[in-house]
């Protein structure tokens, strides 16, 4: 048996291709819709994708399940659980608990295991080949390493009220009635990785076991006493910001994401062609560079979407394909990476992207405005905005700003002034920038704070020092004097 681990850094989320080799056969769990990376691998281990499945509807980021059928003929499954609201929209096999699927010596058996959502399978796989019990857990987002899916995502992203709190008595089961009665030398693969928003403290190893988790992870006293209600207060307590685009998301995903097909590569866009699209806004103009370069200057107009490890997360911040419907244009210094960042934000739905361009040389720039940290106190601000989430603002904020996490601002429009200037910062600036320079094309007037939080907290414990100084100087000069 084979078990491959798929993992985009970007949105700390795992698939898993798991093939039996004896029969030249795979199954893709999870998979996201730039797909070249599962066909592939299946064809560098001799093997066919037959069959492609995930373990829920998903909230972060748009399934390829049905993608990937499309290109290789695998017959796709998905959860029949849930009930009549949670059943997906589009054609493909149901799976409900202990349901089975077999590929050569490899047995597949679905665990429903709701909580952080209530159609969500669990795999337990059994590899026929070396033994006749299960030795496998692809976990999705039920357990993941030293922390569990948290139930609040259809409150916080899908239009839910409270159903946070019977979410979490689910999980509360699941974890008693099927995750703690396998033996502990399971191994246990979870759906997401450290940094990623379906849950509070993930950790960052990419496997577990059930004995492991049983053990050492923050719940397992709670099930241990048989605490429902402090293990329910303990879990809702402090989840961070969920992103607004999740609720596309989870529309999307239940209702069967659109099948792209083969892409043509990118092609570079003619500058003179670009200034006529840029002034007709017909185009919009992605600064894929650091939040440093795009201070120095910028195309006018211009969304910051930093190419690299966070490109589908910002990406979906601050594009929403179904209102903004102008064409990107990427700026990337070559086809190869202008196709990766498309890459990255089709796994976010952020389908339509014209081309690219290697400089900006020739193109309307301008400079995003900025302020000292030593500037704040002094300065006529409408608001100032904290676009950090709301446990970092709890842990330490500028006295008087308003928290509106990057990922919520341009869904939230309303909780800003109508007019005037905003001040908005963030940890050290770099999701600042995004969500400042999206703001800007929206027509607010927007000063970044330079350094963010951090500068302003360094200049603040640099006053505090000097002002303690002359009290010290003060008390030595006395013990100098009395000794003399």
């Amino acid at each position: 048996m084979l078990i491959e681990r798929i993992y985009d850094e970007d949105l700390a989320q795992a698939s898993y291709l798991i093939g039996c080799q004896a029969k030249g056969e795979a199954i893709v769990v999870d998979p996201r819709r730039d797909i070249a990376v599962y066909q592939s691998l299946a064809a560098s281990n001799g093997m066919r994708i037959v069959a492609v499945t995930e373990t829920h509807i998903h909230a972060d980021f748009l399934s390829g399940t049905r993608e990937l059928a499309a290109a290789t003929g695998a017959t796709a499954y998905v959860s029949g659980e849930g009930g009549t609201d949670w059943q997906y929209g589009f054609e493909a096999e149901r799976l409900m608990d202990n349901d089975e699927i077999t590929l050569g010596n490899i047995t597949i058996k679905t665990l429903h295991t709701p909580g952080h959502t209530p159609e969500l399978l669990s795999f337990l796989i059994t590899d026929g080949a070396f033994a006749d019990t299960p030795g496998y857990l692809l976990s999705g987002d039920f357990v993941f390493s030293g922390d569990l899916g948290r139930p609040d995502l259809l409150d916080e992203a899908a239009g839910g009220v409270d159903t946070r709190f019977a979410g979490a008595k689910e999980l509360f089961t699941s974890l008693q009635e099927k995750f703690l009665t396998l033996p502990d030398y399971v191994q246990v693969h979870p759906g997401h990785g450290a940094g990623s928003a379906c849950g509070k403290a993930l950790g960052a190893v990419p496997s577990s076991t059930v004995g492991y988790e049983r053990r050492y992870a923050w719940w397992g006293p709670y099930l241990s006493a048989n605490d429902e209600t402090g293990f329910v207060t303990k879990l809702l307590d402090g989840q961070p910001d969920a992103h607004a685009y999740f609720g596309r998301m989870k529309r999307q995903n239940r209702e069967g994401p659109a099948v792209m097909g083969t892409r043509p590569p990118l092609q570079e866009v003619a500058t003179k062609d670009l200034i006529l699209d840029l002034a007709a806004d017909t185009m919009t103009f992605v600064d894929s560079r650091s939040h440093a370069e795009v201070h120095q200057v910028t195309v006018a107009g211009s969304l910051n979407i930093p190419a690299g490890k966070s490109t589908a997360s910002f990406g979906a911040w601050v594009v929403n394909p179904e209102t903004d419907t102008n064409p990107l244009v990427l700026l990337a210094p070559d086809q190869l990476s202008a196709q990766e960042m498309w890459d990255h934000l089709v796994r976010v739905g952020i389908d339509t992207v014209a081309g690219y361009v290697t400089s900006i040389d020739g193109l309307p720039t301008s400079t995003p405005k900025r302020i000292q940290p030593e500037e704040l106190e002094d300065f006529d601000a409408a608001m100032v905005l904290d676009v950090r989430d709301r446990t970092e603002h709890s842990a330490g904020h500028i006295p008087g700003s308003q928290q509106l996490s990057g990922g919520r601002v341009m869904w939230n429009l309303d909780q800003l002034p109508a007019s005037g200037t905003i001040v908005s910062y963030c940890q050290s600036g770099v999701r600042n920038s995004v969500a400042a320079s999206a703001l800007r094309r929206a027509g607010y007037d927007v000063v970044e704070l330079d350094g963010s939080y951090a500068g302003w907290a360094t200049l603040q414990q640099a006053l505090d020092t000097a002002l303690a100084l002359p009290t010290a100087t003060g008390v030595l000069q006395m013990k100098s004097g009395a000794s003399s």
